[in-house]
């Protein structure tokens, strides 16, 4: 369910053959579709998998071994001699499926348990990022409800507010943060989680709700491969979060997204890695938890500067979709350089200069196609028509939730069930080629943005990104209110 054959990426000094994805959705597809690509790799075990992802090249899939099962995906790695282990979702790297895969010497692209919190907990990684000296919204974490509601009324009353962000402080697939633009929304966003979810787990001084001043800018994606204490960063990103055209409507994992994006040019992301990534890498080791894998970055821009606003502990989905294909080199050897610790030969190894993935100079675009009654509670069993019709029309279709059926036909069985990409010579002509590929893929109750890419910042001058020459602990990226 590709465009077009993609040729084989080499590589000077080879990478490893035998490679384990763990997850199944459409950043793990994607993953696997670029893998699969490269010269070097002979085989690429997925757990769970997919039925889509089992018809990649390369793949099979081993329905049988959870990702979320440490025993049994180190039981698998071992008696398959696997020489890398690639974690996808979230969920896995909180239940520290990495730490005995390390325990046994086997090399993986993932952060520990411990090092995860950084997406795990929001709280946690406002700590880290002030202690790293990187600018965050003013907030605060809270476990007690009264104490959050007194802080978003103090935010909410501030001169100038432009209101109030209100974050569930563990991992809630994308859908845990609420814009708040006065005070009786954030009011029942708060007591909302705390209604739903009781009191904090662990005790009454755990952090169960992370309140911060809402931010005016756009978002972007910044996410770098990295080994505990280097980084090197792929193109940024766009996602789009809401559920309908404008952005409207609720929160999602992410509805589609675009790269490379005008304002926040690739030629400056070295700089973000140097004040943003580097620094929270040297505190998680300083706090005895070095960070291997991909550390995502989202930040907004506002007219002051780049503000942190969280980060994840994996790839970006979808931006990762958007991502991949736009590569130029093979993404497998520097995923094991990652997680052996030597991450910066192996990017010497294959010419990599700077902090900078090199691309191909095209641009990407990935809309994602929804089941009926996502975000709430998603319709399965849905039959998806038109896809032979979309790879046909130029798309890239990596599947997050279908299931075959006995006769051959896809069907819905997620809540964000496909990413359509396409490829263009600019961000104009790659929306073209998706927005047509999507056109082609129907199903009962579809869901789907009409207007991702569709307005583009004006880019960016050097002129506007002078500040950022002042680089780590500068006036504009110090720790606390923005």
């Amino acid at each position: 369910m590709t465009m077009q054959a993609t040729p084989n990426l080499q590589t000077s000094g080879g990478g490893p053959a035998r490679l384990l994805v763990l997850g199944g959705g459409g950043r793990e597809h994607a993953l696997v579709w670029s893998l699969t690509r490269e010269a070097s790799v002979e085989v690429v075990l997925v757990a769970p998998g997919s039925d889509a992802i089992g018809d990649e090249p390369k793949v099979s899939c081993m329905p049988g071994v959870s990702a979320m099962d440490p025993a049994a995906v180190l039981a698998l790695a071992t008696t398959e001699n696997v020489d890398l282990v690639i974690v996808g979702p979230e969920a896995p790297l909180a239940a520290g499926v990495v730490d005995p895969l390390i325990d046994a010497g086997v090399p993986v692209f993932g952060p520990t348990r411990a090092a995860a919190r950084i997406e795990s907990s929001k709280a946690y990684c406002r700590s880290v990022a002030e202690a790293a000296g990187v600018r965050v919204a003013r907030g605060m974490a809270f476990s007690v409800e009264s104490l959050a509601l007194d802080f978003a009324r103090e935010l909410s009353a501030a001169r100038g507010s432009r209101g109030v962000v209100v974050k569930a402080d563990g991992l809630m697939a994308g859908k845990g943060v609420t814009v708040c633009a006065d005070f009786a929304t954030a009011e029942d966003a708060i007591r909302g989680l705390y209604a739903k979810s009781g009191p904090p787990r662990g005790g009454p001084s755990m952090p169960f709700v992370v309140v911060e001043e809402r931010l005016v800018g756009a978002e972007a994606s910044l996410i770098a491969l990295c080994d505990d204490h280097s980084a090197l960063a792929l193109p940024p990103a766009r996602d789009h979060k809401r559920l309908r055209d404008g952005d409207a409507g609720p929160n999602t994992g992410g509805m589609g997204a675009y790269s490379p994006i005008p304002d926040l040019p690739e030629s400056l992301c070295a700089t973000l890695i140097d004040m943003i990534h580097l620094p929270v890498l040297a505190e998680l080791s300083l706090r005895g938890h070095p960070f291997r894998g991909a550390l995502y970055a989202g930040l907004m821009l506002t007219p002051e500067g780049p503000v942190l606003l969280e980060f994840n502990a994996r790839f970006g989905d979808p931006e990762i979709q958007a991502l991949l294909p736009r590569l130029a080199v093979p993404l497998s050897p520097l995923l094991l350089g990652a997680a052996q610790g030597d991450l910066a030969a192996a990017a010497a190894e294959l010419g990599v200069q700077g902090r900078m993935l090199p691309t191909t100079g095209d641009a990407a675009v990935a809309i994602v196609l929804a089941a009926a009654n996502y975000p709430e509670t998603p319709r399965r069993g849905d039959v998806i028509s038109g896809l032979d019709e979309a790879a046909r029309a130029g798309g890239t279709i990596f599947h997050a939730g279908t299931v075959r059926g006995s006769d051959g036909a896809y069907r819905t069985d997620g809540g964000r069930v496909l990413s359509v990409v396409g490829l263009g010579s600019t961000i104009a002509t790659a929306r073209a080629c998706a927005e047509s590929a999507a056109d082609c893929i129907t199903w009962d109750g579809m869901q789907r943005r009409h207007d991702i890419a569709a307005s583009v910042p004006a880019a960016a001058s050097a002129g506007d990104w002078d500040r950022l020459a002042q680089g780590p602990g500068g006036p504009q990226m110090s720790g606390g209110a923005s």
